[in-house]
C-alpha cells in the first residue's frame, strides 16, 4: 500500500485530498494542528522538524507521496504567519522528506499553490526574494512591516510555486515528480473566513471565476489524486490551475 503524507489534512482541501488518496488505496499520514496522525505547528522551524521526524517514524523512512495542503489566508493574525506556514512550512517539509520520497515507489509530491500567485504583484516584492533565499526571519519582518495580508498571501504562493519548479530538475533526476496545483476560490473554512472579514469580504465576493462559482474541495482533490497517480507519470514541474477560468480571464496572453 502506498504511503502518502498530507499536511493540512483535517479540514478544507486537505481533508478532501486525504479522502481521495485513501479512496485510491493510499495509507495517509495526516499532519495538522489537531485530528491528525501527526500533530504539529508548521509555522515554526521546530514544529516542522517535529512533523518531519514523526512522519519518518510512522512511514519507516519511506514515502510514496507528499502533498502540502496546509496554509493560512488573509485573516491570519499577522502577515509573517502567512509566510511562515505557506512558504517555509512547505519548503522545509519538501527538503526534510525528500530522502524518504527518493526511496518510494513512483514517488510524487505536490504543493497547493494559488491563482493569487499570479496576481497582486508578488513578483519583485523583497519578501518574495527573501523567501526564495531561505531567509525566514528577514522575510517575516518584511511582511509584517508592509502589513498587507493580501500581498503577503500572494507572495507566499508565488514564492513556493517558484521554489517547487526550481526543484524539478534535481528531483526529476532522482525519479521524483513534483507539481503545483493552483486553485482559485474554493468553498473552505479559509475562504469563509475571508468572506466574513470586514476588510476582505467584499473583494472576496467579487473574486468570481468565469464559471460563475467557487470550487469545491473535492474538485481540487480529484486533480491532486490524478497528478499523484501513475496516470500522470510524465507531468512534472508543472503549475496546474484549477480555478474555474480565473487565470485565463486575468492574463489570457501569459501562460
Amino acid at each position: 500500500m502506498p504511503i502518502t503524507a498530507i499536511t493540512g489534512s483535517a479540514s478544507g482541501i486537505g481533508a478532501a485530498v486525504s479522502a481521495a488518496m485513501r479512496a485510491a488505496g493510499h495509507q495517509v499520514i495526516g499532519i495538522d494542528r489537531s485530528n491528525a496522525e501527526v500533530i504539529a505547528d508548521l509555522s515554526t522551524a521546530q514544529g516542522r522538524e517535529a512533523a518531519i521526524g514523526q512522519v519518518l517514524e510512522l512511514s519507516g523512512g519511506v514515502l510514496d507521496g507528499l502533498i502540502c495542503c496546509a496554509g493560512v489566508g488573509v485573516t491570519a493574525s499577522n502577515c509573517g504567519l502567512i509566510l511562515a506556514v505557506n512558504y517555509f512550512g512547505v519548503s522545509q517539509l519538501l527538503d526534510g522528506l525528500q530522502g524518504a520520497l527518493a526511496k518510494g515507489q513512483q514517488p510524487a509530491a505536490l504543493v497547493i499553490g494559488s491563482v493569487a500567485a499570479t496576481h497582486s504583484g508578488p513578483d519583485g516584492q523583497p519578501m518574495t526574494d527573501a523567501m526564495i533565499a531561505g531567509e525566514e526571519a528577514r522575510a517575516l519582518e518584511l511582511a509584517n512591516d508592509l502589513g498587507q495580508p493580501h500581498v503577503a498571501y500572494a507572495a507566499s504562493k508565488c514564492a513556493i510555486s517558484q521554489h517547487a519548479r526550481s526543484l524539478a530538475v534535481s528531483w526529476g533526476k532522482q525519479g521524483m515528480r513534483l507539481n503545483v496545483v493552483a486553485p482559485g476560490a474554493v468553498e473552505t473554512p479559509l475562504h469563509q473566513a475571508s468572506l466574513d472579514d470586514s476588510r476582505f469580504g467584499q473583494a472576496t465576493r467579487e473574486f468570481v471565476a468565469p464559471l460563475g462559482r467557487a470550487g469545491q474541495p473535492a474538485e481540487i482533490a480529484a486533480v491532486v489524486a490524478f497528478l499523484q497517480s501513475p496516470q500522470a507519470s510524465f507531468i512534472h514541474g508543472s503549475v496546474v490551475f484549477v480555478d474555474g477560468g480565473m487565470d485565463a480571464m486575468v492574463r489570457a496572453t501569459r501562460f
